[in-house]
């Protein structure tokens, strides 16, 4: 039966207010599918409430149960099927052809420049329209001037291509005007030029620092927080080789999270380990089941116990720390760190700077400066954002109850606690 690819990627939406939305992708099959789909959809701020996946190797079938989230804008979802599909391997000339030409380029970057009166939540409604545009953020630079003005420079990528034409990129300025209001004094993108390039965006940080942040202990944590990270720290994963001699079976049993799949098969992807069949169970009071059925890259059932011990050992990392979030104080001002692993492909977790910019409005506390970078330490890559806090407008931040609150916030927010 001949399929076109009008097919490949099928989107029902719920028939009422609440109704998961069906995602349904059907086309061949590659190395770490099911971790590009789920990145996207975590990128586009939704929920899998359920999900199947299965393989024979060469055809994928992936039906993905999801809901927006409640911090997430509004779901474009014609633009969430371009997106899964630009995932999927092709099968039709024709199309193969278009991919060949169109999506073996990387994206360019595109520098969007926005100078501005300075106001509490401003670079959280810069980002926001930037996603609801589909517009994914790979560097920041916020410089804060001291007559009470912002300029920010976001370095952007465009997924969809939309970004080629004048007139897209003029609609793209008009929705950052209308989203900015009379405190937008002008907004400015183009091309960026080839000394932008995005590798470039090392973060230095002391010693000091980068072994407070990239701890696996964190012991600073707010005890709310620890209490979610002590539940995540008793997570059950099972390895059992009795049901099939191809394939090794993984139950995992832990705290939900935001980005938690997603999470699993990045793991699976960075580490070349084949997922056969999948099944990710509805929530139950707050805890998550997944049954996973996989090989190594040999195709054959992972019978090694180091090997087992080591995989269940990333996996747990990656479910108990998938962020690290600590403040800081850099004389005389607050910093705000964040950290997330660089999957092995060079890509950064989604919606980081989303998140943290929406906690930090929830807190209504405003941004001097913050930038992303990366940092690279013995077993990982890591990509940093920081920001620097302004303490003028409000209650001073270095007491420890208040940075306490902001950990406690941010944390929440990027957990989807």
């Amino acid at each position: 039966m001949r399929m076109s690819w009008e097919d490949v990627v099928l989107i029902e939406e719920g028939k009422s207010t609440g109704d998961p939305t069906v995602v349904t992708v059907n086309c061949p099959d590659k190395a770490g599918l099911g971790c590009d789909l789920l990145r996207v959809v975590l990128e586009f701020g939704l929920y899998v409430t359920r999900g199947d996946f299965s393989t024979d190797g060469k055809w994928c079938y992936v039906v993905l149960w999801v809901v927006p989230r409640p911090s997430s804008p509004r779901i474009d979802w014609a633009s969430l099927n371009k997106r899964l599909l630009s995932c999927c391997p092709s099968f039709l000339p024709a199309f193969y052809l278009n991919q060949l030409t169109t999506g073996s380029k990387p994206s360019p970057l595109y520098l969007l420049t926005v100078f501005s009166l300075d106001r509490k939540g401003l670079i959280h409604d810069v980002t926001e329209v930037l996603c609801e545009l589909d517009l994914s953020i790979q560097r920041v630079k916020v410089t804060t001037t001291p007559d009470g003005k912002v300029l920010d420079l976001f370095f952007v990528t465009d997924a969809t291509d939309r970004l080629q034409t004048i007139f897209s990129r003029e609609e793209t300025r008009e929705h950052l005007r209308v989203a900015l209001g009379e405190c937008c004094i002008s907004c400015e993108l183009q091309l960026a030029g080839p000394e932008y390039d995005i590798q470039e965006g090392h973060s230095c940080i002391s010693e000091e620092i980068a072994e407070e942040l990239f701890s696996s202990e964190m012991e600073d944590q707010p005890h709310t927080i620890r209490d979610k990270v002590s539940k995540v720290d008793k997570a059950s994963i099972t390895v059992d080789n009795r049901l099939s001699p191809t394939h090794t079976l993984l139950q995992i049993q832990c705290l939900d999270q935001k980005g938690l799949i997603y999470d699993v098969l990045k793991i699976f992807k960075d580490c070349d380990i084949r997922v056969l069949h999948g099944r990710f169970y509805a929530s139950v009071q707050g805890y998550r089941s997944l049954d996973i059925f996989i090989q190594n890259e040999n195709g054959k059932e992972i019978v090694d116990k180091d090997n087992q011990f080591g995989l269940c050992s990333r996996l747990k990392e990656e479910m108990q720390h998938p962020l690290r979030v600590i403040i800081t104080n850099r004389s005389p001002d607050t910093e705000l760190l964040v950290a997330n692993h660089v999957e092995v492909s060079g890509k950064g977790r989604p919606r980081v700077f989303y998140d943290v910019t929406l906690a930090l409005k929830k807190l209504k506390i405003c941004v001097f400066s913050a930038e992303i970078g990366r940092h690279s330490t013995s077993n990982h890559q890591w990509e940093v954002y920081r920001f620097l806090l302004d303490e003028s407008r409000g209650s001073p931040l270095t007491s420890n109850r208040a940075k306490r609150d902001i950990v406690d916030e941010v944390s929440r927010t990027l957990m989807g606690w």
